[in-house]
C-alpha cells in the first residue's frame, strides 16, 4: 500500500516550518485526548461554559485543523515568507487557544464571554486575538490558492480552492458566534448559549478543507483521467456545499437538526449521500484501478 509512505513523505520530505506544524498538532490532538480522559475520570457535565468538553474539542479540532492546512499548503506554490508566515501564525494560534482554553477549564472558570477579573478578560482578548491571526493565516492561504498554476492537478486545485473558501467561511461563522455571544453577554444574558448554536455549522464548513484535498489525494493513486478525478471531487463539493446551507439555515434560525423540518433532512442527507458517493467512488477507484508507476 503507497498511501502510508506518501504521507509519511510529508513529514521527511516537509519544510521546517510544516514539520514544526505537523508535530504541534500532534501534541494538541495528545491534549485533546487527555482532557477527555480526565473528563471520564473527574466526571460532571459535557455541555455548558465550565466542562472538559470545550479543552476535549478544541484540543482535537485544532490539531487536525493544524494539521490538515499544513499539509494542504505543502501543495499549493507560494514564496517562502509567504508559507512561514501562513504556517506559522496557524501553529502559534492554535497553540495559544488550546493552552489558555484548557487553563480556563482546570481553573473551573468560563474561558469565553468571561470578564469576572483582569485575568479572565485578558484571556478573551488573547483569545479573539488568536482568531485574528488565523483569519491572516487563511487570506494568505487563500489568496496564494487562486494564482495561476498554484496547484497543478484540476481536481486538487479544485479541493484546495474550495476547502479554503469554506475555511474562511467558518472562521465568518466563528467570527459570528463570538459577536453574538457578547452582545447576549451585555444584554445580560448568556453568551454561551447564544452563541453556541452555530457551532454545527461552523464546525461542518470547518472540516471541508479536510474532505475535499483528502478526496482528491486518494484519487491521485487511481488510473482515472484528470477528468474523471475532477468530476468526483466536484460530486463531494456539492455536497459538502448542500450539507453546510442546510446546516447553516439550521443554525441561523436555532433549530435543533434533530427537530428539524423534512424538507432540511431531505436537503441534509443528500448532502451526506452526494459526499458518501464520492468517498467510494475513489475507494472503489483505488482498489480496481490502482496505479501502476507509484
Amino acid at each position: 500500500m503507497v498511501l502510508l509512505p506518501d504521507l509519511a513523505r510529508s513529514w521527511t520530505g516537509g519544510r521546517r516550518v510544516e514539520r514544526v506544524a505537523y508535530a504541534v498538532g500532534a501534541v494538541l490532538l495528545l491534549a485533546g485526548v487527555v482532557h477527555f480522559g480526565v473528563f471520564l475520570v473527574d466526571g460532571g457535565p459535557w455541555e455548558g461554559p465550565v466542562s472538559w468538553r470545550k479543552p476535549t474539542t478544541f484540543g482535537l479540532s485544532f490539531g487536525l485543523t493544524l494539521i490538515t492546512v499544513t499539509w494542504v499548503s505543502a501543495r499549493v506554490r507560494m514564496g517562502d515568507r509567504a508559507r512561514r508566515t501562513a504556517v506559522g501564525l496557524l501553529t502559534a494560534a492554535s497553540v495559544v487557544e488550546v493552552a489558555l482554553i484548557s487553563a480556563q477549564a482546570w481553573r473551573r472558570v468560563p474561558s469565553h464571554f468571561n470578564s469576572t477579573s483582569g485575568a479572565d478578560r485578558a484571556i478573551s482578548l488573547t483569545l479573539a486575538a488568536g482568531g485574528a491571526a488565523i483569519v491572516v493565516s487563511a487570506a494568505v492561504l487563500l489568496v496564494a490558492a487562486f494564482r495561476k498554476d498554484a496547484v497543478d492537478a484540476p481536481d486538487m486545485r479544485l479541493a484546495v480552492r474550495a476547502g479554503l473558501v469554506l475555511f474562511v467561511v467558518a472562521l465568518a461563522v466563528g467570527a459570528a458566534m463570538i459577536a453574538r455571544g457578547t452582545i447576549a453577554v451585555r444584554s445580560g444574558d448568556p453568551g454561551h448559549t447564544t452563541a453556541g448554536v452555530l457551532k454545527l455549522a461552523h464546525a461542518v464548513a470547518m472540516h471541508a478543507i479536510l474532505v475535499l484535498p483528502a478526496l482528491s489525494w486518494l484519487l491521485a493513486f487511481t488510473r482515472w483521467t484528470p477528468l474523471a478525478r475532477l468530476r468526483v471531487v466536484q460530486l463531494a463539493l456539492v455536497g459538502h456545499l448542500v450539507l453546510t446551507v442546510v446546516v447553516g439555515v439550521e443554525s441561523a434560525v436555532g433549530v435543533n437538526p434533530l427537530e428539524a423540518p423534512a424538507v432540511a433532512d431531505v436537503g441534509a442527507g443528500l448532502g451526506l449521500f452526494l459526499l458518501g458517493v464520492a468517498v467510494l467512488l475513489a475507494c472503489y477507484g483505488v482498489r480496481r484501478f490502482p496505479r501502476r508507476d507509484i
